[in-house]
């Protein structure tokens, strides 16, 4: 019985700390691929995450277009996440090893997070080719970087853009060398 209430705490307590962590990734990556700012769905990141951002941006400045105050909040919540899960499984890292293992949290789930995206606008590209969405809007901005080189080596087949599919492969073979252990 001890085992199933830790195993659902795990659950329920990574899969919070997981959507505090996408929103407050997806506010970084949204600012670096310059994605609309007026976009509902920008928005919508922009004010779930500004409560928290907003007055540690007044302190920490921003670097270019990195948001260094959303940054070091991600990095913040990644380090609460591998405490409580290294907590709840009865290891203790390091403080060294706490950063290490919240780095590659931060990765994985940038690397995840961009392979949905990019599962989301290829599907979105065959359902409805042609229509604008604001979905279909953010997801062009902050994928066109990854796709853009790709495109250049393999062109669109029959109007067909093949490009996600290997970016996808590659994205979640460099998941896979990510050496997270229990913190995955």
């Amino acid at each position: 019985m001890v085992a199933n209430t830790n195993n659902a705490l795990l659950f329920l307590i990574t899969s919070l700390l997981d959507l505090a962590l996408c929103a407050f990734l997806l506010r970084v990556l949204l600012q670096l691929s310059r994605s609309d700012f007026y976009n509902p769905i920008s928005q919508l990141v922009w004010r779930v995450t500004q409560p928290v951002v907003g007055p540690l941006s007044k302190a920490i400045p921003r670097w270019q277009r990195l948001d260094l105050a959303a940054s070091l909040v991600l990095l913040l919540i990644a380090l609460v996440y591998v405490e409580v899960v290294a907590g709840l499984i009865q290891y203790n890292p390091g403080w060294l090893s706490a950063l290490w293992f919240a780095l590659l949290k931060i990765a994985s789930l940038a690397l995840n997070l961009y392979t949905l995206s990019l599962f989301a606008l290829a599907l979105l590209s065959w359902v409805g080719p042609g229509v604008s969405n604001p979905a279909a809007n953010v997801l062009w901005s902050l994928n066109e970087p990854l796709l853009r080189p790709v495109r250049r080596i393999l062109p669109p087949i029959g109007g067909l853009d093949l490009s996600p599919v290997p970016v996808m492969l590659l994205l979640q073979f460099v998941d896979r060398l990510l050496p997270l252990g229990p913190f995955r």
